[in-house]
């Protein structure tokens, strides 16, 4: 029995540390897009422009989506589960970047030309880190 409540306790420690790492990295993210939208729709704008970007790209979503699955794929009916969901969201787009770049420059293209894409985007990434700030650092 000790053995398994030891187990939970380090999936839990490794919960809270993912939550605090993507807490402040959302946040942080969300705010610059929010008060940079300009700024950001250019810039994602130029970075699909150039094929090498959208491979590193999708090496990066890869490698992040793969360790989060790799250190947490945890299906169970709490707040963790969405650390695993982003995880595998990070490997499906990883995966979508290499094996199908064309199709996700085109539709990256189509939510740039949406004027409300970018402010409700920064919002949600915003709404994102405070969940994860939330967990990770008070509950």
């Amino acid at each position: 029995m000790k053995v398994d409540n030891k187990i939970n306790k380090n999936k839990m420690e490794t919960s809270i540390f993912i939550a605090k790492f993507l807490g402040v990295a959302y946040i942080i993210f969300g705010l610059g897009i929010l008060l940079n939208t300009k700024y950001y729709k250019k810039m994602l704008d130029d970075l699909i422009k150039n094929s090498a970007n959208v491979l590193y790209g999708g090496i990066f979503a890869l490698v992040v989506g793969f360790l989060i699955i790799y250190y947490h794929n945890i299906w169970v009916a709490s707040w963790t589960v969405v650390i695993t969901i982003i995880g595998w969201l990070g490997l499906l787009k990883g995966f979508l970047l290499i094996v199908f770049p064309n199709f996700y420059v085109s539709w990256t293209k189509a939510l740039v030309r949406n004027e409300s894409f970018m402010p409700i985007y920064g919002f949600l990434a915003f709404l994102l880190g405070l969940y994860f700030i939330y967990f990770g650092f008070f509950a």
